[in-house]
Formats: C-alpha cells, sequence, structure tokens
C-alpha cells in the first residue's frame, strides 16, 4: 500500500529551526495541501518549500509525473527537504480514506465519492470552473486545499462529487473571452434551467459545467496562474483568515 509512505527527504516534523517553527504552530493551526496527480517536478519543489515555511502539510496523490528522486525537485525545494511533512497516495479514494475523510460502514456519505459530511466541508478544490472564488470561502484549521494537475485539474468526477466545494482564483481571461463577454451577460440571466435539460445537444453557451455554472466551452476559456504560485495565494488567504497563528514573530 502506498498510503503514508514517505518519500526519502519526508522526515515528519522535521529537524533544526524549520522543524521547530513547523513543530510550534501544531498547537495553532495546520493546513494541508493536495496536489491531485502533479506533472511539474519544479513546481512540487517550489510547494513543498512553501508548506515547510507556513508548517503545512503535503499530500501527492498519484499518479506523479515525475519520480521523487528528481533533481529539480529537489533543486525547487533548497534545503528544506528534510523538514517536509509529506505523505503519498494510490489514488483520490485512499487519500480520502486515510486522512479520515470517506464514511464508513454505515455511515451516510455526503458525497458522491462516500465523503462524509464533515469530510466535505474539509475539502476546497481549486479549479478555474467555479463560481465562488477562494477569497469568498472560510477555512479552518485542518483544512484540505486540493488542487489538480498542471495540465487538466482536478478530475471532473471529483469537482462533480463536490460541486459546494468548488473555487477558484479571479484572473482576467483570454482575449477569445473578452470578445463573447456581451453574450455571455445578455443571456445568463435568461438561461434559467433550460440549458440542464437541454443537455449535450444544447448550444456551447447554453450548457452548464460540472459546477453549475453556464459555459461557452470553445470560447469562454481562462488562463491558469502557475501551479506553485496558485498555491502560495489560497494557502496565504486561509492563513490570513486565521490570524497567521505562531509566524508574527518571526522567529
Amino acid at each position: 500500500m502506498l498510503g503514508q509512505r514517505r518519500a526519502p527527504w519526508g522526515r515528519g516534523h522535521g529537524r533544526g529551526r524549520a522543524g521547530e517553527r513547523r513543530a510550534g504552530r501544531e498547537a495553532s493551526q495546520v493546513f494541508n495541501i493536495v496536489l491531485h496527480a502533479p506533472e511539474i517536478p519544479a513546481n512540487t519543489g517550489n510547494i513543498g518549500r512553501t508548506c515547510v515555511l507556513t508548517g503545512s502539510r503535503l499530500h501527492l496523490v498519484e499518479p506523479l509525473g515525475f519520480s521523487l528522486d528528481s533533481r529539480m525537485l529537489r533543486r525547487a525545494g533548497l534545503g528544506y527537504w528534510q523538514n517536509l511533512d509529506v505523505t503519498r497516495y494510490a489514488g483520490w479514494d485512499e487519500f480520502l480514506r486515510q486522512n479520515g475523510l470517506a464514511g464508513g460502514s454505515g455511515t451516510a456519505p455526503g458525497e458522491g465519492d462516500g465523503t462524509t459530511p464533515e469530510g466535505a466541508l474539509r475539502l476546497h478544490l481549486l479549479t478555474k470552473k467555479a463560481r465562488r472564488t477562494y477569497a469568498e470561502s472560510t477555512y479552518r484549521d485542518g483544512d484540505f486545499l486540493v488542487f489538480g494537475s498542471e495540465s487538466t485539474g482536478i478530475p471532473e468526477e471529483v469537482l462533480a462529487a463536490h460541486p459546494a466545494s468548488c473555487e477558484r482564483i479571479p484572473m482576467l481571461p483570454d482575449a477569445t473571452s473578452l470578445a463573447n463577454r456581451d453574450a455571455w451577460a445578455a443571456h445568463e440571466a435568461s438561461l434559467g434551467d433550460a440549458a440542464a435539460s437541454a443537455g449535450a445537444s444544447a448550444s456551447p453557451l447554453t450548457r452548464q459545467d460540472i459546477c453549475g455554472n453556464f459555459v461557452n466551452v470553445d470560447d469562454w476559456r481562462i488562463s491558469a496562474l502557475n501551479l506553485s504560485n496558485a498555491v502560495a495565494v489560497v494557502l496565504y488567504e486561509a492563513l490570513r483568515q486565521t490570524g497567521f497563528a505562531g509566524m508574527g514573530d518571526g522567529a
């Protein structure tokens, strides 16, 4: 079983000054960064460094697009890897089980993949397909901030199982999006439930995506931030909401 398997450089709470900083934050809040099928080792390396410096835990959900011994991954993490709290999982279901987010026998599931109601509240799924922004969410100690692969994002079946947990980072749309923005605004109010009943035969402008938004899948494209930047943006909002506990003295 791959659950709870640590990379050679993952040493739990770590050692030295960074490890002490990490242990000191355990009494306050700890956030969990989850990367679902990350592809670029340098991004994961940067994210690992951010996790160490914020006292966050890193969760890697397979398949991974690189070896955990990758030189690029270690180089991006500089000297922080020996202090990184990281766990690797064979897949999404194993991640849910190992972290107590999935219901056991006799437990009513909260979402389509068997996640408990409390577990579903702990998930924040970052996707450009969401209507709610990350800044509109409330973050609590122990929450899981989930990010998908660089090329495809979080799998649609995961998003579909947790529509209320989907969040996005606001970004300027591409030029193609700007071209049909007026049409979007004019039609959105009158669409109602027509898109849902029309199904796949509806025109692109009247289709609903898996998060319930009306989108033109051909023209309403949004550029994406670099994965490590996206993680930092959302993580620091979560830390801001919880008062940067244990981080304000500069020690």
